[in-house]
């Protein structure tokens, strides 16, 4: 079942003197983040009205009725969330919280499983998924001619494993 509202980020401190917060962004970019009128704390419980700006790698974030320095400092660790309904997706993208749980599945035979996604991380050329099968974990480059499939809404990805990938020679 996917999760209506999404982890997007972590308020990190505070900038200013008005109130206003640094949030570490967890979504592809911090423009995307500051894009948002209305973000959520205690996973969509507390709605909250915003104005964003991206600076640097943070979103520098005004929350209405958070007005001092004091105000905001209290918001320092909380979790920023994403209400889903208010994001759409190009063709082929996905949530990250998507995947996580998705079983890694071989292309050609669908009965030979190497794992479940645990991790999704960046590496600036492409995006690595991180598999875990018993003990075991395998990182996953995320290009066209290894990951030929996603279908999250069945909790499948579909590879086509290269030499040495999942500790097989073949």
């Amino acid at each position: 079942m996917k999760k209506q509202f999404l982890e997007a980020g972590k308020v990190v401190g505070t900038h200013g003197l008005r109130g206003e917060i640094r949030v570490e962004c967890w979504c592809d970019s911090p423009a995307f983040l500051a894009e948002f009128e209305t973000l959520y704390f205690e996973e969509g419980k507390v709605e909250l009205s915003v104005k964003s700006r991206p600076h640097k790698n943070i979103v520098l974030t005004k929350i209405k009725d958070t007005d001092t320095v004091e105000d905001a400092e209290k918001l320092r660790g909380k979790i920023l969330y994403i209400n889903r309904d208010d994001v759409i997706l190009p063709e082929g993208k996905n949530f990250i919280q998507d995947l996580i749980g998705c079983k890694v599945l071989d292309e050609s035979d669908r009965s030979v499983e190497y794992g479940e996604i645990t991790e999704v991380f960046k590496t600036g050329a492409n995006d690595v998924y991180t598999v875990k099968k018993g003990d075991k974990l395998y990182y996953v480059p995320v290009v066209d001619s290894i990951v030929t499939l996603k279908n999250v809404d069945e909790g499948f990805v579909l590879v086509r494993p290269v030499k040495g990938l999942f500790d097989n020679e073949d």
